[in-house]
């Protein structure tokens, strides 16, 4: 395959612009592209015809002449409209900020769930964009854009692809399902489990090795691992944790990608605690936090569950800048260099004692007429057993204090502390 010699291309607007550019840059090189070259234009909604001005896209013509560029990559998603418009203008292939993760995903994913996954992704995707595109789109090894399990489905027709897209989601589903039978078995153990959360680069892979005393892969780029990773660590004082690495986030991260993850990433919202692992050397620091909290609580919906902020990175950055940047709204906070294996002792003492506090283990009888209790249980607990009997439901249960003393207090329901005299 020939070198993919880039130009990257993106809009002046907002006040983040150059950060974009900037993280644009990182996932082309990521991806394996050279980037020779970078065009931007100042303007508040991108050209409906070709994502930039007319003017400029003479003026980017000339720069793919000049530089020998083969590959544009466009700093938004693209919609079909501009997609033809720009490659019959250029006469070279464009990708835009969702093909390209998509692709980087496709090179990192390895497990069997993952690359169903990312064909998922990728095939959902590009389905309304193959009129008019199929020149570029369909050829074999056509590099960033066109990797990854989907490339040779590209040739097929529509009707074929949304089958294969049909029976990628089946075999996802029995994903899903395998994961959830797995929750079932650890629940049954009564074993917490902390879900490591955070823009993608902050070290999550290396604190979960440091944790665990793992050998996971880990490297300083985007999206170096994508497949998740569970490792069990006993705890000093005594007691077992699972923690579960996850994907990494980013800005404007493909609402398909999202979907879907959908099965890897439920084991966020069964988690008891999420890690929310920060890069403290990072000048956007304060930013990344935010993007990761608006997509854990917007597109995943788990805004409310207990958070730690584990800040990482600390033999880069002083813990005085760091603080000067810290929201005051921020909290459970805790500063390590898992590189490093600084302040991991203390966070470890930070998760035990926010389960010992948050969590109490209880018997409930539910009757079958209070129904939304039990989905209430389900949604903010960790049940561990359930027996359906004659009038109600009897549950075995972790619940957070306020919602155990909740339940003490709603007439019908049955609690009592496990190991009670005489039970439920």
């Amino acid at each position: 395959m020939e070198n993919e010699r880039a130009i990257l291309v993106g809009l002046e607007r907002g006040d983040d612009w150059r950060d974009r550019m900037e993280e644009l840059r990182e996932l082309a090189i990521s991806a394996g592209a050279e980037v020779v070259g970078e065009l931007t234009q100042k303007r508040e909604e991108p050209d409906p015809v070709y994502y930039i001005g007319r003017g400029k896209m003479e003026e980017l013509a000339v720069m793919v002449s000049e530089w020998g560029a083969n590959l544009v990559i466009a700093d938004a998603g693209l919609n079909l409209v501009q997609h033809r418009n720009l490659e019959n203008f250029l006469k070279i292939k464009v990708v835009d900020r969702v093909e390209l993760i998509l692709d980087i995903f496709a090179q990192r994913a390895h497990t069997k769930e993952g690359k169903l996954q990312i064909e998922l992704a990728q095939l959902t995707y590009r389905l309304p964009l193959l009129t008019g595109r199929g020149v570029f789109l369909s050829r074999l090894g056509g590099g960033i854009g066109t990797r990854g399990p989907g490339e040779t489905k590209l040739e097929v027709d529509r009707r074929r692809i949304r089958d294969r897209i049909s029976l990628l989601k089946k075999e996802i589903e029995e994903v899903r399902k395998q994961r959830a039978r797995r929750r079932l078995l650890r629940r049954a153990e009564d074993i917490p489990v902390i879900a490591l959360v955070g823009y993608t680069n902050t070290g999550k892979s290396t604190l979960l090795n440091a944790i665990a005393n793992a050998s996971l892969y880990a490297d300083d780029r985007p999206f170096a691992t994508l497949d998740p990773a569970t490792r069990r660590v006993k705890l000093k004082g005594g007691g077992v944790i699972l923690f579960t690495d996850t994907v990494g986030f980013i800005r404007d991260l493909p609402p398909n990608l999202i979907a879907a993850f959908r099965a890897t990433l439920e084991e966020v919202k069964e988690a008891d605690i999420l890690l929310h692992v920060v890069d403290g050397s990072h000048p956007k620091m304060v930013e990344q936090m935010r993007v990761v909290n608006k997509i854990l609580e917007e597109d995943i919906g788990v805004g409310g569950k207990k958070m730690i902020y584990a800040i990482n990175k600390m033999d880069k950055v002083s813990i005085h800048e760091v603080v000067k940047k810290l929201p005051p709204d921020i909290s459970n906070v805790v500063f390590i260099s898992a590189l490093y294996h600084q302040g991991i002792d203390h966070l470890l003492g930070k998760i035990a004692k926010m389960l010992e506090e948050e969590l109490c283990l209880a018997e409930l009888w539910i009757p079958y007429e209070r129904g939304e209790l039990l989905t209430l249980i389900y949604e903010r607990g960790r049940v561990l057993g359930e027996d359906y009997r004659l009038k109600g439901v009897y549950v075995r249960a972790r619940l957070p204090l306020d919602l155990r003393d909740k339940m003490l207090n709603t007439t019908g329901v049955k609690v009592s502390p496990v190991g009670a005299e005489g039970g439920i």
